[in-house]
This record gives structure tokens, C-alpha cells and sequence, in this order.
């Protein structure tokens, strides 16, 4: 069972979450609160799996609010304001959800919760870019490229994908058994090194520098 909260300093955008979450299998909405410091009292004594989080609120800001949860507990943005979802994908929100949204909508947003679907989702990179979500295939990326404040995507069919993000964030988002750091500027798929010469690994038509800091990382799994 997902034990949820929901914090909307609108009743109307609360009670349209409270219905829909009633309808969800194995999705339990604990609580509604429509002032911060509220849900902060209750989240103290009663930890929860998920919150359903809206942004632009007169006291808190949601993302300032989510931020400040010192335990685990995933987020649900609801919220009226587009502007915000790239901030909150970079924060590793579930879901962005725009107001107003469908009952499908939700029910999709919250599926991502369920058990037996965040290791399937490991299989997947999440990014924004070009105002789209785009929900990238591991097996599709053929490395990823450091651009000052960008990274770039290389994919298998020749097309790229280029997001504003920074190296480290974009390696907290893969799985350390798929992917690794081997540049300041690179980051390639494992079962891409298997053959290094002069210190450079070939991938396609690219040849990738091994850096000195992760010389060692590397040569680890080429050893395994």
C-alpha cells in the first residue's frame, strides 16, 4: 500500500486529488493539508511513501518545500505552472502533473510508484529537453557528451538529444551498473569498453579519452 498526502493551498484542486486517489488500488491518501507547516507537523510523526505537491503557494514554495524532507518520500507536482518541470525532473520528481489533469493522467503518475515499477524504470534515462519529457531507452544511448552547463545524447540511430543539465546530475539519474564516467566530458555505456587503445576507447565513429581521475573506474571493469 502507497501511503500519500496531498498539500494544495487550493480546496478544490485537493478534493479533485482526494477523489481520484480514491479510486486507485493499493493507494492510501492519508491526509490533505492546504498549509505548509501543517503538512510538515503531520510528515514528522507520520512518514509517507508519496506527496502529491502543488508549487506556487502564497506561504512555501513546493520545490523549496520537497527539498527540506529530510526522508524518503517521493513527489507528485501538481501545479498550473509549466515553467517548473524541468526543476522538478531535476530533483528527481515521479511525475509533473499540470493542472487540470485527467483521471488517467494521475493514475499513470501514480502507477510509477507501485512496487515492480521503478526497476523497470532503471531502464530508462528521463530528461527534459526541447519542452518535451523524453524517456530514453538505456540501450539506446550510445554515450553523453559534457557541453559547459548542456549535456548532449548521443543515440544509437545517429540523433542527439541535447538538455540543460550538468555531468554529475545526469550520472545520479543512470545506473552505475550501466554506465560510466570516463572523461570530465564523457559518460559511455559499459558493455561499450572492450577494446582501450593509447587510453582512448572507440564507440562507433567517436574516440573517447580516458581521463586520469577515472582511469582507475575504468580499468576496474575492464578487469571484472
Amino acid at each position: 500500500m502507497i501511503k500519500a498526502i496531498a498539500l494544495d493551498d487550493e480546496i478544490l484542486a485537493l478534493k479533485i486529488i482526494e477523489n481520484y486517489a480514491g479510486k486507485i488500488e493499493n493507494l492510501s491518501l492519508e491526509k490533505t493539508f492546504n498549509i505548509p507547516s501543517e503538512a510538515q507537523k503531520h510528515l514528522n510523526k507520520y512518514p509517507v511513501d508519496l506527496i502529491f505537491l502543488d508549487i506556487e503557494m502564497p506561504s512555501k514554495n513546493g520545490m523549496e518545500f520537497f527539498k527540506n524532507i529530510s526522508q524518503n518520500t517521493k513527489v507528485i507536482f501538481t501545479t498550473a505552472y509549466s515553467e517548473y518541470a524541468v526543476d522538478a525532473f531535476n530533483i528527481n520528481a515521479v511525475d509533473y502533473l499540470l493542472k487540470p489533469f485527467s483521471f488517467e493522467r494521475f493514475r499513470a503518475a501514480v502507477d510509477k510508484v507501485k512496487p515492480g515499477h521503478e526497476s523497470d524504470d532503471l531502464k530508462y534515462l528521463s530528461i527534459r529537453a526541447d519542452y518535451k519529457l523524453h524517456k530514453i531507452n538505456f540501450d539506446d544511448i550510445l554515450l553523453i557528451e559534457g557541453l559547459d552547463d548542456y549535456i548532449q545524447i548521443h543515440l544509437t540511430d545517429h540523433s542527439r538529444i541535447t538538455a540543460r543539465s550538468s555531468m554529475k546530475n545526469i550520472l545520479e539519474k543512470l545506473s552505475d551498473k550501466d554506465f560510466v564516467r570516463v572523461h570530465r566530458s564523457y559518460i559511455i555505456p559499459v558493455n561499450a569498453i572492450r577494446t582501450i587503445v593509447n587510453r582512448n576507447i572507440h564507440i562507433g565513429n567517436f574516440i573517447i579519452p580516458i581521463g586520469e581521475t577515472y582511469k582507475e573506474a575504468v580499468m576496474r571493469i575492464v578487469n571484472k
